[in-house]
C-alpha cells in the first residue's frame, strides 16, 4: 500500500513548481504539440506547455505518481496538481482556472449546467472514473489498533458511532461482534472531514444504503451533524485520528498507515479492506442512469452486496473535463492525460504507489470512449 519514494519525490517537485501558476494554467499553455489527437496513448502525442489540475486529496498519491510517469514520456509538459479537496477542485475548474478537476463525487446537475460557461463549442463538462480505492474506517485505540489490526462492525454499528449514539468502545453492540477482543471503557471520538468532500459523500453513501433507518441524514459532501471533531482533507483526518486514543474516522485506504481499521459485515462475514475486494464491488455495480449528460460515466455502487470477499465501502474518484476547450493545446493535453491515466499502464502505476484497484477492462472501454470524444482541433 505504501508509495514508491522516488516517484513521489519527482512528482512532488513538479507539482510544487507549478502551484503558483494554478490560476492561469487552465487555458494558458506554451510550446507545441502534435496535431494527432490519438486518445489511446500518452506517447502518441508529445505534449508541451504548463497545465494544472486541482481537487481530490484521496487521488493525491496516485496523481503524483501519474505526473512523474507522464512527464517522463512528455518531458516538455509541466503538470501540477493542487489537492484542495473535491469540492474546491470542481469549483476551481468551473472558473476556468484549471484544465481538469479530481473529484470523489460525481458532478451534480447544477455543476454540469455551470460548466457551459467554461467549456467551448456549446458543450458541458463530463466526469469519468479514474481511481478506485477502498475507504478505510480507521481507529486509534490503545492496545488494540495497529497496522493490519481490525475490529468487526456492521453498517448499523458504524452509523450509530458516527451519529453519536454509541459513545464507548466497550459498548455491547461492538463487543458482541468482537468476542475475542477485550475492549476498553474508552470514550469514542468521531473524526470527520471539515471541508466539502467526495470521500465524505462516498462513505456516507455506504452508511445510508447499508444502515437503513439508523442513518437519517440526507446525502451530502458536507458532514451532516455536530458529532466529534473535524480535519481538513484526508491528511487532516488521519492526523487527528493518530493523535488521540479512542478516535475513529474515515479516509482513503492508502493513508491508513499504522492505524487500526474496521472489517465491515458483508452477508454473514466480516471483510477487511483491500484493493481486490473494492474492485469486486465496482465490477458488480451498474452505471448510474440518473447522471444525465453526454460522455458521463458514473458508477452506482452496490453497497448491499453479499458476495464473499467484497468490500463495499468504496471510493470511486472521477476526473472532470470538457469535451471541447477554448484553448486547443489544453484540449490536446487533457485528452492525452486522461488517456494515460485510465490506460493499463496508468492504472498499474496508481496501484503500485497508492494501493488502488486497477480499472477493469469493461469499465475502461466505456471511459476511453468518453475521453476519445474530446475535440482537439
Amino acid at each position: 500500500m505504501r508509495k514508491n519514494v522516488l516517484i513521489r519525490s519527482i512528482a512532488a517537485g513538479c507539482g510544487l513548481a507549478m502551484l503558483a501558476a494554478i490560476a492561469a494554467c487552465g487555458d494558458n499553455t506554451t510550446g507545441s504539440s502534435s496535431s494527432n489527437g490519438n486518445a489511446s496513448s500518452s506517447t502518441a502525442t508529445k505534449i508541451s506547455g504548463e497545465f494544472s489540475g486541482a481537487g481530490s486529496t484521496a487521488q493525491q498519491t496516485a496523481v503524483e505518481a501519474w505526473i512523474a510517469d507522464y512527464s517522463s514520456k512528455n518531458p516538455d509538459a509541466k503538470v501540477s496538481y493542487n489537492p484542495t479537496g473535491s469540492g474546491a477542485g470542481v469549483s476551481t475548474f468551473l472558473t476556468g482556472a484549471t484544465a481538469w478537476a479530481g473529484s470523489d463525487a460525481s458532478l451534480s446537475a447544477d455543476e454540469v449546467s455551470q460548466s457551459a460557461s467554461v467549456c467551448a463549442a456549446s458543450t458541458k463538462a463530463f466526469d469519468v472514473p479514474v481511481y478506485i480505492s477502498p475507504i478505510a474506517v480507521v481507529f486509534n485505540l490503545k492496545g488494540i489498533s495497529g497496522k493490519d489490526k481490525h475490529l468487526n462492525m456492521d453498517a448499523k454499528t458504524i452509523a450509530k458511532i458516527f451519529d453519536g449514539k454509541i459513545t464507548k468502545w466497550n459498548d455491547p453492540t461492538i463487543a458482541e461482534q468482537n468476542p475475542k477482543v477485550t475492549l476498553p471503557d474508552t470514550a469514542i471520538t468521531v473524526v470527520h472531514r471539515s471541508d466539502k468532500s467526495g470521500t465524505t459523500k462516498n462513505f456516507l453513501s455506504y452508511v445510508k444504503d447499508a444502515a437503513g433507518s439508523d442513518w437519517s441524514y440526507d446525502l451530502s459532501e458536507n458532514w451532516p451533524n455536530q458529532v466529534g471533531q473535524s480535519g481538513k482533507g484526508t491528511d487532516g483526518v488521519i492526523s487527528t485520528v493518530s493523535q488521540a486514543d479512542g478516535t475513529i474516522g474515515y479516509a482513503d485506504a492508502s493513508k491508513a498507515g499504522d492505524l487500526g481499521t474496521v472489517a465491515v459485515k458483508v452477508g454473514d462475514n466480516y471483510v477487511a479492506y483491500s484493493a481486490a475486494a473494492a474492485a469486486k464491488v465496482v465490477d458488480a455495480s451498474p452505471l448510474d442512469t440518473s447522471a444525465t449528460g453526454e460522455n458521463r460515466v458514473v458508477i452506482k455502487i452496490n453497497h448491499n452486496i453479499t458476495e464473499a470477499n467484497a468490500y463495499p465501502v468504496v471510493l470511486v474518484s472521477y476526473d472532470v473535463a470538457c469535451p471541447a476547450y477554448k484553448n486547443t493545446k489544453t484540449a490536446q493535453f487533457v485528452k492525452s492525460w486522461l488517456s494515460y491515466v485510465v490506460s493499463k499502464d496508468g492504472q498499474d502505476v496508481a496501484a503500485s504507489n497508492s494501493g488502488s484497484a486497477p480499472m477493469g477492462d469493461s469499465l475502461r472501454q466505456k471511459v476511453t470512449k468518453s475521453i476519445s470524444a474530446i475535440q482537439t482541433k
